[in-house]
């Protein structure tokens, strides 16, 4: 017998577990709220030239998109080798090379990376030292509970760091997990640098230097494609009842069953659907704290090809900006990141200009925008990024359900989790081999009884 699958989302978890589960021989439907595949994921037409207002950069070094690279034959191309870094720390303005800045941020960065070789020692299973399997320092347990408390700046606040040097970490990881520092958990950081061989450089280059030539829509539309069954766009799910099998009720108020449904929506956006019965309280917690992730991605054009990098600690509303592309019109576009997406208009250029003038008055303003991510009802968040205590109770407590319900995506990833397309690639094919098992399994036991 045939399995029916029902599946909410279609960014990268969905269309792979659609794709894995039709090789299994699933039927597989798909409900899309957007109007619009890739979720998170979004290459479009900004500023006069192609953005991704979501995800970006990839590398061979993350195992499930590079398979899907190699997949569909995808081309890499490479962020600048900047000229020159400027940086807020300490009250000052600071300017040199890309390498300066590196120098500044070594020391302090590989204090914040300590005890990532001994808390995961297998990093695309991050809480193994919590498992029955861990036969090691019986104390070792204990501390990674610690590090799960407090906040990612907290090991430089009672060492011999400069204030400097604590003010570009700030704004390094403000960018990172992409919201505040004071309330993002410790180990989402260590983890990061276990998933990077425990160096900051290729920390670095895995998460903001390669990008695919013809943005991240050569890869969802090609999955996309691959799916045989059908992507309902502008269909957002209202209700999920979920027991032995599953219903969605439609916002249009239509009723689909199926044998399963695997729900993608970001942790961020689960309010906005009902579940029957209710989620857990663990889970349920977790939603109603959200994520670390309030903070935003956008877009800067300015006259002049500048080839630089900048950083800036709270309370600027921008921590760091980057160039990545120089028009033929003499203009350069900057990437940028912040912790808040109420503190900026990400369209309002006069504000823009003001933040930008913090590093250097010279630079003028010509357009910007992006996507607000965390207003948007269907994400209600950028990437997934751990608050304090949620590295252990949080994420991971989406993996485990007891009814015909599953999640997948990259808030729920044990790899990438929350950020990167590598995570939501990794959990749409585990997700969707569980549930082709355990599917089976339920489907055996109703024939033997």
């Amino acid at each position: 017998m045939t399995s029916r699958v029902l599946i909410i989302g279609a960014g990268f978890a969905g269309l792979t577990a659609a794709r894995e589960l039709e090789a299994l021989g699933a039927e597989v439907e798909i409900f899309e709220a957007r109007d619009r595949v890739g979720g998170r994921a979004w290459t479009t037409e900004l500023l006069g030239h192609t953005l991704e207002l979501g995800a970006t950069w990839v590398h061979w070094m993350q195992p499930f998109v590079w398979t899907e690279i190699v997949r569909y034959n995808q081309k890499l191309v490479a962020s600048p080798e900047y000229e020159k870094a400027m940086w807020l720390g300490g009250g000052d303005v600071h300017a040199g090379s890309e390498e300066d800045l590196d120098a500044t941020l070594q020391r302090p960065q590989a204090k914040i990376f300590e005890d990532s070789e001994e808390f995961f020692p297998f990093p695309h299973d991050p809480l193994y030292v919590l498992s029955e399997s861990y036969d090691g320092d019986p104390d070792l347990a204990e501390r990674f509970r610690q590090a799960d408390e407090g906040s990612v700046l907290d090991a430089l606040r009672n060492g011999d760091y400069s204030q400097e040097e604590i003010d570009v970490c700030d704004a390094y990881w403000s960018a990172g997990y992409n919201g505040y520092t004071a309330t993002a958990s410790p180990l989402m950081a260590k983890h990061w640098a276990a998933l990077s061989d425990h160096r900051l450089s290729l920390l670095d280059e895995q998460t903001l230097k390669f990008k695919l030539a013809g943005g991240m829509r050569g890869l969802y539309d090609n999955i996309a494609a691959d799916v045989r069954g059908p992507i309902h766009l502008s269909t957002p799910v209202a209700k999920i009842e979920h027991g032995d099998g599953a219903r969605l009720t439609l916002a249009d108020g239509r009723v689909v069953d199926g044998d399963a449904v695997i729900c993608t929506v970001p942790i961020g956006a689960l309010s906005g659907v009902e579940f029957s019965p209710a989620l857990p309280e663990a889970m349920r917690s977790v939603v109603e704290t959200g994520t670390n992730s309030t903070g935003f991605k956008i877009w800067i054009k300015i006259k002049g090809h500048h080839n630089f990098i900048a950083t800036a600690p709270q309370p600027s509303p921008i921590a760091m900006t980057k160039a990545e592309y120089f028009l033929d019109d003499d203009t350069t576009i900057l990437v940028g990141f912040g912790a808040d997406h109420t503190a900026i208009d990400l369209t309002d250029t006069a504000q823009v200009q003001e933040v930008m003038r913090q590093w250097d008055p010279e630079i003028t303003v010509v357009d910007s925008g992006g996507h607000d991510w965390s207003a948007d009802q269907w994400s209600g968040q950028t990437w997934a990024t751990i608050r304090s205590g949620q590295f252990i109770n949080g994420w991971s407590t989406f993996l485990d359900t007891d009814s015909a319900l599953y999640f997948a995506g990259a808030d729920y990833a044990k790899g990438w989790n929350g950020v990167v397309v590598d995570g939501a690639i990794e959990s749409g094919i585990t997700t969707a081999r569980r549930v082709h098992r355990e599917t089976a399994a339920a489907r055996t036991e109703r024939s033997a009884s």
